[in-house]
C-alpha cells in the first residue's frame, strides 16, 4: 500500500485553500478553453481544406505570446499579481464570446479568427506567468513539483475531454456552441482569482518598460541551467509537435470527415491523455534529485515516440486500424514524458530565481512552453505541403532526439542539475 501511495499523485498542495480553489476552479474551465482550442483549427481547416492555414495559428499566437508573454511577466513584478489575474481573466472571457458571435453570425472570415486568436493568446500570455508566479508564496519551495503535477494533471484531463467532446460535437451543433461554453467556464476561474488574497508590489519604481524585460534576459543569461531548460523544451516542441497536422491526418490517413470526427478527437485527446496518466503517476517527481538528468530524458522519450507517430501514420494506407492506434499510443508515451519534462522545468526555475524574477522569467517560460507549439504549427504545416504529413512528423521526432543530444553534451552542468544544491 506504501508503494502504490508513493506513485500516485501528491495531493499535500491541495490543504492550501487558495489553491485548492484555483485547482478546482481549473477543472471546470480548462474543459471549456480545449473546446476553442480544437473548434478554432477545426473551423479553419473546415472553412479552407488547407493544413497551411490551419499552420498560422502558429504565426498569429507567437507574436502576442513573446511580446505580452515578455511584458506580462516584467508587469508581474511590480503590480499586485492577484489584479492581473482578475483584468486577464475578464479579458479571456470577453475574447472567447467574440469567437461565439463571429460563429454564430456565420461570417466565416479566416481571417477575423485569427485575428481573434491573436488577442486571446495576448491576454493568456499575460495571465499565465503571473499565475505561475505567485505558487511559491501559496504553497511553498517544497511542494513545487507536486503543485506543478497537479496543475498540468487538470490542464490536460481538460485536454482530453475538450478534444473527444469538441470532436464529436462539432458536426452536430457546429462551432458557436463550443465557444460559448468556454465563454461560461471561465466565470469559475474569474470567482476563484477575484477572492485570492492581495500580494502587493514585489518591487517597486512605477510602470516598467523595455528596460524591465532586457533585465530579466540579462539575468537569464548567467544562469546556464536555467537557459538550458528553455531551450531543450524548444527543440522538443519546435520540431516534435505535430499537432497542426492532425486535421489533414485524421481526414486523409484515417478517413474522418474534413469537420472533425471521432479520429479527430482522439488524435487532439492522446497527448493530453498520456499526460493525464503520467500525472496521475506521479508521484516519484517529488522524490528525484537530478532533475536537469530526469529533463533529458523526458525529451529523449518524447522525441522517439513522436517519430514512431510519425511511422505509424505513414504505414495507415496499408493497415489504417492497427497503425490509429499505434499513433494513439506514441501520442500517449509523448504526453506522459512531456508531463514529467514540464513539471521539472517548472520547478527548477521557480525555485533558482529569485522572487523579484519570477514573474519576468515565467514570461520567458511562457514564451517558449506555448511559443514553441505555434512556431511548430508554422513549421509542420509548410513541411507537410512538401514532404507529407507522415515524413514532416517523423523527421522532427529524429530532429528532437538529435537535437537534445547535442544540448545535453554542449552544456553538462544541465545534465548534473540537481535541486539538493539550491535547497
Amino acid at each position: 500500500m506504501s508503494r502504490l501511495r508513493s506513485l500516485v499523485a501528491d495531493t499535500r498542495p491541495l490543504r492550501n485553500e487558495h489553491f485548492r480553489r484555483l485547482w478546482l476552479a481549473n477543472i471546470i474551465t480548462v474543459v471549456g478553453a480545449q473546446l476553442t482550442v480544437v473548434a478554432v483549427p477545426a473551423q479553419i481547416y473546415a472553412q479552407t481544406g488547407s493544413s497551411a492555414y490551419v499552420g498560422l495559428t502558429g504565426l498569429f499566437g507567437l507574436v502576442p505570446l513573446v511580446v505580452f508573454g515578455l511584458y506580462g511577466g516584467a508587469l508581474a513584478d511590480v503590480f499586485d499579481r492577484r489584479t492581473i489575474l482578475v483584468v486577464t481573466t475578464i479579458g479571456l472571457i470577453v475574447t472567447s464570446g467574440l469567437f461565439y458571435a463571429q460563429a454564430a453570425l456565420g461570417l466565416g472570415n479566416v481571417w477575423l479568427l485569427l485575428c481573434l486568436f491573436a488577442v486571446q493568446q495576448a491576454f493568456f500570455a499575460v495571465n499565465q506567468p503571473t499565475r505561475s508566479a505567485l505558487l511559491p508564496k501559496l504553497v511553498g519551495t517544497e511542494l513545487l513539483p507536486a503543485a506543478n503535477s497537479l496543475n498540468m494533471t487538470v490542464m490536460q484531463a481538460g485536454a482530453i475531454a475538450g478534444p473527444l467532446v469538441a470532436g464529436v460535437l462539432i458536426p452536430v451543433i457546429g462551432f458557436s456552441w463550443l465557444y460559448l461554453i468556454d465563454t461560461l467556464t471561465l466565470i469559475a476561474t474569474l470567482s476563484a482569482v477575484v477572492r485570492l488574497p492581495r500580494f502587493g508590489s514585489v518591487t517597486t519604481g512605477g510602470v516598467p518598460g523595455v528596460r524591465a524585460v532586457v533585465d530579466g534576459f540579462a539575468y537569464l543569461r548567467h544562469q546556464p541551467v536555467l537557459l538550458m531548460s528553455f531551450v531543450v523544451d524548444i527543440i522538443a516542441m519546435v520540431f516534435g509537435m505535430p499537432r497542426a497536422l492532425f486535421p489533414e491526418i485524421a481526414h486523409l490517413d484515417f478517413g474522418g470527415p474534413d469537420e472533425g470526427g471521432l479520429v479527430f478527437a482522439l488524435l487532439f485527446a492522446a497527448i493530453p491523455a498520456g499526460a493525464v496518466l503520467g500525472g496521475v503517476l506521479s508521484g516519484w517527481v517529488s522524490r528525484i534529485d537530478r532533475q536537469g538528468l530526469a529533463v533529458i530524458v523526458c525529451i529523449l522519450v518524447w522525441g522517439g515516440a513522436m517519430t514512431g507517430f510519425g511511422l505509424a501514420v505513414g504505414l495507415a494506407e496499408h493497415w489504417r486500424t492497427p497503425m490509429l492506434v499505434a499513433a494513439l499510443l506514441m501520442l500517449v508515451v509523448g504526453g506522459a514524458a512531456d508531463m514529467a519534462s514540464a513539471a521539472f522545468r517548472t520547478s527548477m526555475l521557480l525555485t533558482a530565481a529569485t522572487d523579484d524574477m519570477r514573474g519576468r522569467l515565467q514570461g520567458v517560460f511562457i514564451v517558449v512552453v506555448a511559443g514553441g507549439p505555434r512556431v511548430a504549427d508554422v513549421a509542420h504545416g509548410a513541411s507537410a505541403a512538401a514532404v507529407g504529413t507522415a515524413a514532416a512528423a517523423a523527421g522532427g521526432g529524429v530532429l528532437v532526439v538529435v537535437g537534445t543530444v547535442v544540448a545535453a553534451l554542449a552544456v553538462p552542468a544541465f545534465v548534473r542539475y540537481r535541486l539538493s544544491s539550491v535547497r
